[in-house]
């Protein structure tokens, strides 16, 4: 499900931990990205997987009033979520869609893709009239796409009455994880080839795109009609190699601002003597009277167990690193060295508080994840709210 900007039956001011989404940030981000596509091309910002965290409906809210021309989703819930909300430009699922909501999507202007013969199946059976689809064309990352031998079953779903296909894409399997960016360029040119063949066989899209964030902020020749901008819109450089990418070829690089900050409070601070353990497991020994804070957050809420012993949190404006394992929904920190910390303080978990920043990079690091990972998992049950 959604998350909404306050959940259904409870008060945002009772929340253990929440969210902020930066309205600004986002909007400054969106702006970066439509100067980069140019003023002939529209903007297609993605809010899948709850806005990779941030919440799917009020994202979804921002994004539009900062000028995006579409969303993408993954699943058609999330489709139902942002129409259910009242927002009415362009949608595209991304992922599969059940056969029972073909006539839905028909009915909302959803956009569907369809990626194998199997997906075509349903479609040409239900013949849903005004249903608009976009085609994924396999390229080289082996995942969704309708292979070089399937053109026929492109075909196919071209003469079904009453569907149009409007768009056709593909997706690079090798852009942002490498600073050699030889086969996303093979990748674009089977693609090519591809939309020519379709073309020249009578369909024509309206809507060519391949560009997700990393190929936006690197290679203008990716754009085609419409760019595709997921992690990068909430602040995010797709990768180091990506940032070194621009680097070498000369691209100033953007600057982005992280749209996500996610806190909680100091629920109580103790002291413990010197040779105390803390924790599950005593994976902690105090060598001088420590004061600790404990958080009202844990595994259960997205707080990884294998930050246990490792990470920071922000209190005070001053980092104070973990004591011990994280629990379901608890960890200690050592406030010894912040003068003043006590119950009630507000601690940021991710984000900036005073000087410092905890980044989704940095928690990725410390996991040995990707930040994608970090900040889709943040509490699914915390209120998002917009500042």
């Amino acid at each position: 499900m959604a998350r909404s900007s306050t959940p259904p039956g409870s008060d945002p001011g009772l929340a253990l931990s929440w969210v902020e989404i930066g309205a600004a940030a986002l909007t400054d981000n969106l702006a970066v990205f439509r100067r980069l596509a140019g003023p002939n091309r529209q903007l297609m910002v993605v809010v899948k997987a709850d806005a990779y965290g941030h919440g799917l409906e009020p994202v979804g809210r921002l994004a539009v009033t900062a000028g995006a021309d579409w969303l993408a989703v993954f699943t058609i819930t999330e489709a139902m979520a942002l129409r259910g909300a009242g927002i009415t430009v362009p949608v595209l699922v991304l992922g599969p869609c059940p056969p029972g909501a073909l006539s839905w999507a028909a009915t909302e202007q959803v956009r569907l893709t369809v990626a194998s013969p199997a997906a075509v199946e349903p479609i040409a059976a239900a013949q849903p009239d005004g249903l608009k689809v976009h085609v994924k064309l396999e390229t080289g990352t082996n995942r969704q796409g309708f292979g070089d031998d399937e053109d026929d079953q492109v075909h196919r779903l071209g003469d079904v009455p009453g569907v149009t296909i409007e768009g056709v894409y593909t997706h690079f399997a090798d852009i942002e994880d490498t600073t050699d960016h030889g086969f996303a360029r093979e990748q674009l040119a089977r693609f090519e080839g591809r939309v020519a063949r379709l073309r020249a066989a009578g369909i024509a899209p309206e809507r060519i795109h391949t560009s997700c964030s990393a190929a936006t902020l690197l290679f203008p020749e990716t754009y085609f009609d419409m760019v595709r901008v997921g992690v990068s819109a909430y602040g995010l450089w797709p990768s180091k190699e990506t940032l070194v990418s621009a680097r070498e070829a000369g691209r100033q690089p953007v600057a982005l601002s992280p749209v996500m900050t996610w806190r909680t409070r100091v629920a109580q601070v103790k002291t413990v003597a010197a040779g105390e353990t803390v924790g599950y497991g005593r994976t902690f020994k105090t060598t001088r009277p420590t004061r600790l804070a404990i958080l009202p957050v844990g595994y259960a809420n997205g707080y990884d167990r294998r930050l246990s012993n490792t990470a920071h949190v922000l209190v005070r404006g001053q980092r104070a690193r973990l004591a011990g394992r994280v629990m379901m929904n608890m960890i200690a920190v050592d406030v010894s060295d912040i003068a003043g910390a006590e119950a009630g303080d507000e601690v940021v978990l991710l984000g900036c508080q005073g000087d410092e920043t905890i980044t989704a990079s940095e928690l990725a690091a410390w996991i040995g994840t990707i930040h994608y990972e970090v900040v889709t998992r943040v509490e699914p049950g915390a209120p998002r709210r917009v500042v």
